[in-house]
């Protein structure tokens, strides 16, 4: 998941560059949705309601 927000983000830096500012935003707006889920779920596996593993 910490690869797609990484590329969402190389994403939408290039494309500000470039002046494709839609494009950019909509990169960014999915860095945010999967940095939320990402931070979520760290923080369910922390205080033990999801088990990771057997």
């Amino acid at each position: 998941m910490i690869e797609w927000i990484l590329i969402l983000l190389a994403i939408a830096a290039v494309a500000a560059v470039l002046g494709f500012g839609r494009i950019s935003g909509v990169a960014l707006t999915g860095a945010k949705i999967l940095i939320v889920v990402a931070l979520v779920l760290f923080l369910l596996v922390l205080f033990g309601v999801i088990a990771i593993g057997a």
